[in-house]
């Protein structure tokens, strides 16, 4: 009896989904106040020690309150470091934008859910980590571990909570 073998197919490499950080928080104010907050004030509320390129140089931070818009932060000796774009801006609901602070950008989107008259649920969703190779998730960013160890999930429950404190204030 004689084998015959068929050609082997190439086989196929499947890239694995790595999963969006999704955080929320409660806010004891209105959603328009809220969003006002997280945009109009992001300066003063967010932690810039350690979310930030230029940490204690970091004079003020930026939004451009447009599709395309700018959001970055501005240093004490003029410099400007871009922490992303606007793709999406619909306020007092929504606004998302590309993310330029891990080693290849990456997208956050943050929405403000009215619950009540005094009462908003703000969740952000930070996706588009296949962007990132093996090593650049590991890699150390403002906290230890990277993606792959937590860090992003970390930081993203400590900037939800100063902004809870500020539009809470």
């Amino acid at each position: 009896m004689t084998r015959t073998t068929r050609p082997a197919e190439p086989a196929t490499v499947t890239t694995l989904r790595r999963p969006p950080i999704r955080q929320s928080t409660l806010v004891r104010s209105d959603r328009a106040h809220t969003f006002d907050v997280f945009v109009a004030t992001i300066g003063q509320w967010w932690p810039l020690q350690p979310y930030s390129a230029g940490k204690d140089r970091v004079r003020e931070v930026c939004v451009q309150r447009c599709v395309d818009g700018r959001v970055y932060e501005r240093w004490d000796d003029g410099t400007e470091c871009d922490w992303g774009r606007l793709l999406a801006w619909d306020p007092p609901a929504r606004l998302v934008m590309t993310w330029n602070m891990t080693p290849a950008p990456t997208e956050v989107e943050l929405t403000f859910f009215a619950l009540g008259p005094a009462l908003t649920r703000v969740a952000v969703e930070h996706r588009g980590w296949e962007a990132l190779s093996p090593e650049q998730l590991g890699e150390d960013c403002a906290r230890p571990g990277g993606y792959a160890g937590g860090a992003f999930v970390r930081g993203w429950t400590e900037i939800l909570g100063a902004l809870t404190a500020a539009a809470e204030a």
